[in-house]
């Protein structure tokens, strides 16, 4: 059996290999032509735009509820809108069965492939909208072998609408996994490495989505403010933090069994809102309200508020096989080696025997939060004792577990979410 890997997406990084199998049936019957698909309804550019930006954050709630279930490490921490964007440009190879599964799971089922690539442009067009004290960058990149048969289509789709760059390249040459992680460490600071350690003789292509925030907090905390506290563990047990403190004029929300603020960056086109739950015992209380659904409504009643917030500096690695999530959400054909159909992404004419299927889907984070903003492929988390607040103000220590999110303002799209439970 002859087996390829399509390679990795990087979201800071996702990782997405597709193999190529001998000896398996297509859906359609004929591997050589790529399916008709299915009249799908066209929306205004506007409308189409709204859909695809809520079904990327109803996305990013269930991959985080699936990610979480599956990792038993103490903290999490995925850029949604990264994986999003990966798998987004491989639902461009998919047909017949593997692309409605993939419908399902991104929530655009009710969308023509044309409307989904174009509202994803118009999504990133607008994050990375200028802010002199955010840094933002978002890279899509396809590393193919030399000589694949990829279709023209599938390339033109991805170059045109994620401004993704196709570059061939030797992967029997022992520097092609140098060159690939090379582009990954430039476009994201420096802070994911090696994320391809080798190549397997028969991977034929990596899909790669790299994504990088380095955001200054509008009002900085005060260093001279930081001092060492205890951060109480989920097991009853402390850990000493550096803790940040500051005061000021916030936008608060006291929703049910938990406390959240938002912290903007610069000019406030993006923020980072931190969930706090009442006590150590209710996490899982608070985790089980957290969908889509009670986000947009938490996010329509926050109100300015005085008060004091308190919060660790910390720093956060994080590195997770998707395969398990995404086959839970409801993709399990896109990984079957039998079922699988990417013919929209590479011509088999050839090869009728084979097909291509994804082998793995691979995520990589990084994030520092610390006084002066926060640096996203990683957090820092800090807190500090504070005098008692005057009346119809709030203070919200963070000395236990928490969730957080990074957006944009504007749109609402989800950069990143993390739970810490021990920050590092």
């Amino acid at each position: 059996m002859i087996r390829r890997h399509v390679g990795y997406v990087l979201t800071t990084v996702v990782g997405v290999a597709l193999l190529f199998a001998s000896g398996c049936g297509t859906e359609n019957g004929n591997p050589n032509v790529p399916p008709n698909e299915k009249d799908e309804t066209a929306y205004g550019a506007e409308d189409a735009a709204e859909r695809v930006l809520a079904a990327n954050n109803r996305f990013a709630f269930e991959l985080f509820a699936n990610v979480r279930l599956e990792d038993a490490g103490p903290n999490t921490f995925i850029s949604p809108f990264s994986v999003a964007t990966a798998l987004s440009m491989t639902y461009n190879g998919a047909a017949e069965e593997t692309k409605d599964a993939m419908a399902e799971v991104l929530h655009v089922r009710d969308l023509s492939m044309e409307d989904v690539n174009r509202s994803q442009a118009a999504l990133h067009s607008v994050v990375e909208r200028t802010d002199s004290d955010v840094e933002l960058n978002v890279a899509n990149a396809l590393w193919g072998r030399e000589g694949t048969p990829f279709r023209p289509d599938f390339i033109r789709q991805v170059g045109k609408f994620y401004n993704a760059q196709v570059t061939e390249l030797d992967f029997d040459h022992p520097q092609a996994p140098h060159v690939i992680n090379e582009w990954v460490r430039e476009e994201t600071n420096g802070k994911i490495e090696d994320i391809v350690d080798s190549i397997d003789p028969e991977t034929f292509l990596f899909l790669m989505n790299a994504l990088y925030f380095k955001g200054k907090w509008t009002n900085p905390f005060d260093p001279a403010g930081t001092v060492d506290a205890d951060f109480y563990l989920r097991d009853g047990e402390t850990k000493r933090v550096p803790m940040m403190s500051q005061s000021g004029e916030y936008a608060y929300y006291a929703g049910n069994g938990f406390q959240a603020v938002e912290l903007p960056y610069g000019s406030g086109l993006f923020s980072m809102t931190i969930y706090l739950p009442e006590d150590r015992s209710s996490s899982e209380a608070f985790y089980a309200q957290l969908n889509v659904e009670n986000w947009a409504k938490w996010s329509t009643e926050f109100e300015k508020m005085s008060g004091t917030i308190q919060l660790p500096r910390f720093q956060l690695t994080y590195e997770t096989t998707l395969n398990e999530a995404l086959k839970a959400m409801g993709m399990e054909i896109a990984f079957d080696e039998q079922r699988a159909n990417f013919h929209r992404m590479v011509d088999l004419s050839a090869a009728p025997d084979e097909n291509a299927f994804i082998k793995q889907v691979k995520h990589k984070t990084f994030i520092e939060v610390n006084e002066e903003g926060a640096e996203a492929s990683g957090a820092t988390s800090v807190e500090v004792g504070i005098v008692s607040a005057p009346v119809d103000s709030f203070t919200m220590r963070v000395d236990r577990p928490f969730f957080f999110t990074i957006q944009d303002r504007e749109t609402g799209t989800l950069l990143f979410m993390g739970a810490v439970e021990e920050p590092e």
